[in-house]
């Protein structure tokens, strides 16, 4: 009697007080990690670098993100299956670039070449040239290849090529919010993704004088194969350096805090105003192989450039989330 007695009180109990189903906790797709939500500070309020937005308290829900940016191999898939051309493959229209002869119509993007040896002086931003042929299977033009690169981030991708690869994937692009968060890797306003301290072994950027010389002390000229620098907390390799990556929002500059906010998604539309005839320029966020001390520097979770949404060059990329 005293048996049933006990076991009538574990069935009342279970019916009123369900053990939690195990199913709760959200899993990611693979070579995605859980970002758990949370609390941060975004931005920084360091004077010289204008562009980046002032600080600002934000509320993170929990999402997935990829372990490393979209490589070659994988982008290649998406191409087979889809037959998808990027902006960079296509002519330029008539529309949009009414006064080019027909001769300058055809594909190609813009590539970062080095100044000849010996020189000691170039134009700001003469080291991007236009290069006829140069697409993400071609990145310094029709002569060179991905072969043997498959593990490195595609290139020359443009915002629109990073929306159809999201959308055929069923993931989405980042906000700025959802990269800086994951980038930090739970360090709490830190400079760096692994700390306070600049480190060229932490990530892939540019050891030397850019854009004279480059000591490649990281190793690496270029592009790295994904995953060849320490992940940060959150297990996310590359979150500075290699490639700069695209995010959902529009971009703007708040030098003064906004209020509180819960999942930001950015301003309603894009402007710079370094770049006044861009229209409805994006954010990228984390820096590339071609940022250095003396340039750039944007290697940091804070950081920040505007991108035309139609532009991808030899150092632009992605990687994506899933919102759960």
């Amino acid at each position: 009697m005293k048996y049933c007695f006990f076991v009538l009180i574990f069935i009342f109990t279970l019916i009123f007080n369900p053990v939690p189903s195990l199913a709760a906790s959200p899993s990611c797709p693979e070579n995605m990690v859980l970002i758990p939500g949370g609390t941060f500070h975004m931005g920084s309020d360091h004077p010289e670098f204008v562009e980046e937005n002032a600080i600002a308290k934000v509320k993170i829900d929990s999402f997935c993100i990829d372990t490393h940016e979209v490589t070659n191999a994988e982008f290649a898939k998406f191409v087979q299956k889809t037959g998808y051309l990027t902006i960079a493959e296509r002519p330029l229209s008539v529309q949009e670039f009414p006064d080019l002869p027909e001769s300058a119509r055809k594909p190609g993007s813009m590539v970062f070449e080095p100044p000849e040896a010996g020189l000691e002086q170039i134009a700001y931003m003469g080291w991007w040239h236009w290069v006829t042929g140069a697409n993400w299977q071609h990145p310094y033009g029709p002569e060179s290849n991905i072969q043997g690169k498959e593990n490195h981030p595609v290139v020359h991708i443009a915002y629109f090529d990073a929306l159809a690869y999201a959308k055929w994937s069923n993931k989405q692009l980042p906000t700025e919010a959802q990269w800086e968060y994951a980038a930090r890797g739970g360090l709490e306003g830190k400079e760096y993704t692994w700390g306070d301290e600049y480190s060229a072994t932490n990530a892939n950027t540019w050891q030397g004088l850019f854009p004279f010389f480059n000591t490649k002390a990281d190793g690496y000229l270029g592009t790295a194969p994904v995953g060849s620098f320490p992940p940060n907390g959150y297990g996310l390799s590359d979150m500075a350096g290699n490639v700069w990556e695209w995010t959902q929002d529009y971009y703007q500059v708040l030098r003064k805090p906004m209020a509180y906010k819960s999942n930001p998604q950015g301003p309603k539309i894009g402007y710079d105003p370094k770049k006044p005839f861009e229209r409805n320029s994006h954010v990228i966020k984390g820096g590339s192989h071609l940022c250095a001390p003396n340039y750039c520097s944007r290697y940091r979770p804070a950081a920040r450039e505007s991108q035309s949404p139609d532009t991808g060059t030899t150092h632009i990329g992605f990687r994506l989330v899933k919102n759960i």
